[in-house]
């Protein structure tokens, strides 16, 4: 009779360990706040959201890429957007009107224009300048952030033309210039963010532009308007600002 009642007792404790999993894992996944958002600022996001979940607990899973990649999940359970630029910020909404609650968006962290050249620097490209030579070849990305970001520098001295004529390839989206970057040396140069480099260290060295050349983006968060979990995402948006959230953001290459 003993036995017969130890038996039911482990029984019921096992079925209390299952019932147990079976909740923190309906917790865990209803209760997950959902971030989207393109691939550059994805590293610096991705790290304050683990900071975050380790502070408070609130799980948060991160999917970045471009847009059409994860566009269709964020419609049904994004909780907050990112962007790479305010200019995309604009177009997103733009596009798809009522998707965010503009009331909710502020800006986070700066982001410097640089150009990237190959490690070592074989061409000795030291200023916008060397961009107009004849014997560089530069990659461009037009859009995701980078949209006319070549043209508004280079336009500053004059050195439109000369740029222009040295770009041997232009892609829609980061992720596709960093393949090209990756895969073909034929490109020397890339104007694009500091932040770039951080995520490409062992294929990229920083040439910095002095201050009358800098160029700035920014970083735009905003809530979604149907969002299940406002409360968390607001807390969320507030880590990213706070002192915590700006030194990964700093780490990263933001200013």
């Amino acid at each position: 009779m003993k036995n017969i009642k130890i038996t039911t007792m482990k029984k019921y404790l096992i079925s209390l360990g299952f019932a147990a999993l079976f909740i923190s894992k309906g917790f865990a996944e209803t209760d997950t706040l959902y971030v989207y958002g393109p691939g550059g600022p994805l590293s610096a996001i991705n790290e304050c959201a683990q900071l975050f979940t380790a502070k408070t607990g609130i799980p948060v899973k991160v999917i970045a890429g471009p847009e059409p990649i994860w566009f269709e999940k964020a419609q049904t359970d994004a909780d907050v957007i990112y962007e790479g630029a305010e200019y995309m910020m604009t177009q997103f909404k733009q596009k798809h009107p009522g998707m965010v609650d503009s009331k909710t968006q502020t800006e986070l962290y700066k982001r410097a224009a640089v150009i990237l050249v190959r490690p070592g620097n074989p061409k000795n490209i030291l200023t916008l300048k060397d961009l107009a030579s004849p014997w560089v070849n530069i990659l461009d990305v037009n859009g995701a952030g980078q949209l006319g970001l070549w043209e508004d520098i280079a336009g500053k001295i004059n050195l439109i033309d000369g740029i222009q004529k040295n770009i041997c390839g232009s892609y829609a989206n980061t992720a596709l210039g960093i393949a090209a970057w990756k895969n073909d040396y034929f490109y020397d140069a890339w104007i694009t963010y500091a932040t770039w480099h951080y995520d490409l260290k062992e294929t990229t060295q920083i040439i910095s532009l002095p201050p009358n050349l800098r160029l700035y983006r920014g970083t735009p968060i905003v809530l979604a308007r149907n969002s299940k979990h406002r409360e968390q995402g607001e807390k969320f948006i507030q880590f990213l600002q706070s002192e915590q959230g700006h030194r990964v953001f700093q780490k990263w290459g933001w200013e």
